[in-house]
């Protein structure tokens, strides 16, 4: 049973993906990493060693901390934390925990170079409609919540990830792209190793919308209008990705949590 220090990984799965995941701090050792270099979605990796460093970081927000075991590495670094007046916890279980429960784990590897605040910097072609809304919302909830994007001229995408050490997407001749019947959006799923049963519904509706296929989801043809709307609402790109946030989020919980829901007009008998 969780304590008030504590979360289950359960629990914690359910926040993952959200608005309101906490902050996970990876304080496993080298050589626990070593043995499985996967990252629970979001999580970054920081030393307990040098927690005294990095925990003025961490204020004002509330944090999860995960070692091999949930035992004495995130103890102990929770603690220091919370001397820090950081609302934090601790993973039960730790990293093992939730790799025995088979939950999304994403290979460090495919996480590309942190500058020096800890962020990722992708860029892609300006003025977006799906796919280029699509993935920077998967990075933010899943792999990097510190996440930045770059929209810049098509022309100028490669030069310009070149310059200034951020990840080109959504360009042709590049890792993050379209492969095959696959959009961007796909990629980024099966190679962050997030494929879960909401994701993968959201998938079939991004590509569905992305590729003009609108004939494999359903709820297709109200993500494209929707994303069309979006993108004649803002001349701004990022002002576009933050209100493309909030709708990827609420395409995400249906996927979730409410795809078996209907919504249809009470009789009057019910109304009565």
């Amino acid at each position: 049973m969780s304590s008030y220090t504590s979360i289950s990984s359960e629990k914690l799965a359910r926040l993952i993906g959200t608005a309101n995941a906490p902050t996970l701090i990876d304080v496993r050792i080298d050589e626990d990493f070593a043995a499985d270099p996967r990252l629970i979605p979001g999580a970054v990796r920081h030393s307990h060693v040098d927690v005294q460093h990095w925990a003025s970081r961490m204020t004002g927000q509330s944090v999860v901390v995960v070692c091999n075991k949930g035992q004495k590495l995130s103890e102990g670094t929770a603690a220091w934390l919370r001397c820090g007046s950081v609302a934090a916890e601790v993973l039960e279980g730790g990293h093992l925990g939730w790799a025995a429960a088979e939950l999304p784990a994403v290979p460090a590897d495919k996480i590309p170079k942190r500058d020096g605040r800890g962020r990722t910097f992708w860029v892609t072609r300006s003025r977006p409609k799906i796919d280029r809304i699509a993935c920077p919302w998967l990075i933010r909830r899943f792999v990097d919540p510190t996440a930045q994007f770059l929209y810049v001229t098509a022309s100028e995408v490669e030069a310009v990830a070149e310059r200034f050490g951020a990840t080109p997407f959504d360009i042709e001749n590049v890792f993050w792209s379209h492969r095959g019947d696959l959009c961007t959006f796909d990629v980024m799923v099966q190679e962050f190793g997030l494929s879960t049963p909401a994701l993968e519904r959201l998938t079939t509706m991004v590509r569905a919308a992305d590729t003009a296929r609108l004939e494999l989801s359903p709820e297709a043809p109200g993500l494209l209008a929707a994303s069309l709307g979006l993108s004649r609402m803002f001349d701004d790109d990022l002002e576009q990705l933050s209100a493309g946030m909030l709708l990827y989020d609420a395409f995400y919980r249906w996927g979730r949590d409410a795809t078996k829901e209907t919504h249809n007009l009470p009789t009057n008998k019910a109304r009565s």
